[in-house]
């Protein structure tokens, strides 16, 4: 029997109905909610239009994505039996790491020039839309300048290597290197939020300690040095611990890393204390007080993250739905498509303004703002990460099975999206913080009180959401209540931060869905939406 060979004409590959790809994307230019939201708060646009296409450029997202193919590796040992306690990374992810120093993620903030908390804010935001791995060591060395300040000393030596711009990761110690990370080992297994309960033991050595003990976290273990907590004869204090020192290693050992849902580029350890050099920071028994302020900060960058990745997120949800058909109409065109994405789009929007309304409260230095930068970033942390699983979770399926196909940037995002709000405190213990900041410090609610009363006006529906929620709170809930009045404080001023930088399609479609009860349960069950005027903020 004679078999006729397989024809080549069949076209069977041709391809269509498929968006052309995305390639390069300017994460600036693009994204007007951003520029709205740095012209309304005062952000550095030049800096941050540079910034915008270096991050968005095919070299770096590629380079991205060789991060995330090859991950970090645990080198515990040379070939010669010496311990290492090193960890080694791809090229890819040295060269994200690189630019994003170079743009200013970590330095903005601290170079003198205005608007700097709200410029390295939207560095997180664009950044995370890149490659959310490099965001942890450059955050905590964002957040570590504050902390420092504590010592003068320590601050001369650390604080100008933390800012220059520079991204060296040789194995040198720090008076031998012009730029530098810094990072956080807080958590012991025994303690986990609750760090008084931390065992690590500081014992002096003339100047300096020893510390021994162990750490269940520690992200970012290749940083130069981090700031820890250990109990000294004072108390719980805070130390930094060099990461090498002249002529050897430090002691910190790398017990294993950790195996993570996401964030893979970047590497998250396990490490031990043994008789570690490290350096006093602030007086004993005042660690939690010293060390506060770069918690304080880092929770700025994971109430900004959200706002990011779910911009991520719906930008690939929209390019997909705007190049591809359906029932011979664009997906784009269709009515309940475009409500689901314009409902979408309201949470990504809200995060956005209030993330950086509280950057713009970290710029200025009155006692007012740093009151309520102190409860407002509690607030935009919680509400932000409660709506960003729910949104990437919808724009996956915006996509189909594409959607959850590791080709796309959806799998990674979806990893990513319950990160920032278990890191820097978990939902119950933000809603705690919230109630003890409220508790503690009148002048926070204070200046929360006037700034929801300045939005008052702008919308009669908000007016009467802030009226019922006043009438429900006279005073602080019990605890068991704190997630619903941490949620309705965190949404009205989402309301207050959209009425700033949004137009009144936004700030009101935002009202109507989120503060009057006319939304269902589930992203898209909302009706009276300006569809249109949101989705072309989107695109």
């Amino acid at each position: 029997m004679t078999v006729s060979p397989p024809r080549a004409d069949l076209g069977t590959h041709e391809v269509s109905n498929q968006p052309a790809p995305r390639g390069a994307r300017d994460l600036w230019a693009q994204d007007l909610p951003l520029r709205s939201a740095i012209a309304t708060f005062g952000g550095r646009s030049a800096d941050l239009a540079r910034a915008g296409a270096a991050y968005g450029s095919e070299e770096l997202l590629y380079a991205a994505e060789e991060a995330r193919r090859d991950p970090p590796r645990l080198m515990l040992f040379s070939r010669s039996g010496h311990r290492l306690d090193e960890v080694r990374f791809n090229a890819g992810y040295h060269r994200v790491m690189q630019e994003a120093s170079a743009q200013g993620y970590a330095g903005a903030a601290w170079d003198g020039q205005p608007g700097g908390h709200v410029t390295h804010a939207a560095h997180v935001y664009m950044m995370n839309q890149v490659e959310p791995g490099v965001c942890c060591p450059q955050t905590m060395s964002y957040a570590a300048v504050p902390a420092l300040a504590a010592d003068l000393k320590l601050a001369a030596l650390w604080r100008p290597r933390l800012t220059s711009g520079v991204y060296d990761p040789a194995t040198r110690p720090i008076g031998e290197k012009s730029g530098a990370t810094l990072g956080m080992a807080m958590t012991e297994k025994q303690g986990g939020s609750d760090v008084r309960a931390n065992t690590t033991r500081a014992r002096r050595d003339g100047d300096a300690y020893r510390l021994t003990g162990h750490k269940w976290f520690c992200s970012a273990p290749m940083s130069d040095g981090f700031l820890t907590l250990a109990q000294a004869e004072g108390g719980l204090t805070c130390f930094l611990v060099p990461r090498w020192l002249e002529g050897s290693r430090n002691g910190i050992r790398l017990q294993r890393l950790k195996d993570k849902l996401g964030n893979t580029a970047n590497a998250s350890s396990e490490i031990e204390y043994v008789d570690a050099l490290a350096y006093r920071l602030g007086d004993e028994g005042a660690g939690v007080r010293t060390i506060i302020e770069m918690v304080h900060h880092t929770r700025l960058d994971t109430a900004m993250a959200p706002a990011g990745l779910m911009r991520a997120a719906l930008a690939e949800a929209h390019w997909w739905v705007s190049g591809r058909s359906a029932f011979q109409r664009r997906l784009i065109d269709q009515p309940l498509m475009r409500a689901v994405l314009a409902d979408l789009a309201l949470d990504w929007e809200g995060a956005t303004a209030l993330g950086f309304f509280m950057a713009a409260a970290f710029d200025r230095e009155d006692a007012e703002s740093r009151a309520l930068a102190r409860i407002g970033v509690a607030l935009a942390k919680y509400l932000g990460n409660k709506r960003c699983i729910p949104v990437i979770g919808e724009a996956m399926e915006v996509l189909g099975g594409m959607g959850y196909i590791e080709e796309t940037p959806m799998p990674m995002l979806y990893r990513e999206a319950p990160l920032n709000g278990i890191w820097e405190g978990s939902g119950n213990v933000i809603c705690l913080d919230i109630l003890r900041s409220l508790a503690r410090d009148p002048l926070a609610g204070e200046v929360l009180n006037a700034t929801l009363d300045a939005a008052r006006g702008r919308d009669s529906r908000f007016d009467a959401a802030l009226e019922a929620h006043r009438a429900r709170w006279r005073s602080l809930p019990p605890e068991a209540e704190a997630r619903w009045f941490a949620e309705s404080l965190a949404t009205l001023l989402t309301a207050a931060a959209l009425f700033e930088t949004a137009p009144d399609a936004v700030a009101g479609g935002y009202v109507t869905s989120r503060l009057t009860g006319a939304r269902g349960s589930l992203p898209g069950a909302v009706a009276g939406l300006d569809t249109e005027a949101i989705l072309q903020r989107l695109g």
